[in-house]
């Protein structure tokens, strides 16, 4: 379970304050798919840095099955994410100097576990990249980066997977096969997503919509 309570998010800029989120409470089960959006500005990246602990809240709190992600310090937060989420970026984020395998096998090598070479390449084949493990992102399409990403994203099995925009970068056809490989591969995740596009997000169990940094279901 993911819940926010009474959750706000502000910044100052040249003494003047301006208020992102105001007041967010919501709660979000395990294995749920929901789909935040918004219009451009809205708050909407805002709201996934907080519930991801990339950012922290100006009040209100935030609980992961009970723990306070705003009381812990950077590096507990850093294990929490490391172990308990995979993230999908719009830009990728990418390891240039590893090969496409070796991107994937990234989280698990970090958070010092057994690196599993047969999920690793099994991932990689769903997603049409089975003879492109050697390759370094450089050498892959867009589209190519953005499936490896996902396999990034899920091979250690995280409770939470983060997807900003993560269909952004691509044409409608590779926009689908990302999103319907995000489906097949979250297994008992919750998948959590920001997105502009409203027919992406209508297949979701529900949508968020931010509106002048409140939010509304």
């Amino acid at each position: 379970m993911l819940e926010l309570s009474a959750v706000s998010k502000s910044y100052v800029i040249k003494d003047r304050q301006i208020e992102v989120l105001k007041n967010v409470s919501l709660k979000i089960p395990r294995g749920e798919f929901v789909a935040v959006v918004g219009r451009s500005g809205s708050g909407k990246s805002t709201l996934l840095s907080l519930m991801s602990g990339l950012d922290i809240p100006s009040s209100g709190i935030i609980r992961f099955d009970g723990a306070e992600i705003q009381s812990m310090n950077e590096d507990e937060l850093t294990l929490f994410r490391r172990d308990r989420m995979g993230f999908v970026f719009q830009s990728y984020h990418l390891i240039p100097s590893l090969n496409a395998l070796e991107n994937v096998l990234l989280p698990l090598e970090l958070a010092h576990k057994r690196k599993d070479f047969g999920r690793a390449k099994d991932l990689l084949e769903l997603v049409g990249l089975k003879d492109r493990m050697n390759h370094r992102p450089s050498e892959l399409s867009g589209g190519e980066q953005q499936r490896l990403s996902i396999c990034r994203a899920v091979v250690h099995r995280p409770a939470f997977i983060f997807a900003d925009e993560p269909t952004g970068n691509l044409d409608t056809n590779n926009g689908r096969v990302v999103m319907n490989l995000l489906r097949e591969m979250k297994e008992n995740s919750t998948l959590i997503m920001v997105t502009h596009d409203r027919s992406l997000a209508s297949e979701a169990h529900r949508q968020i919509e931010i509106r002048d940094g409140e939010i509304f279901e």
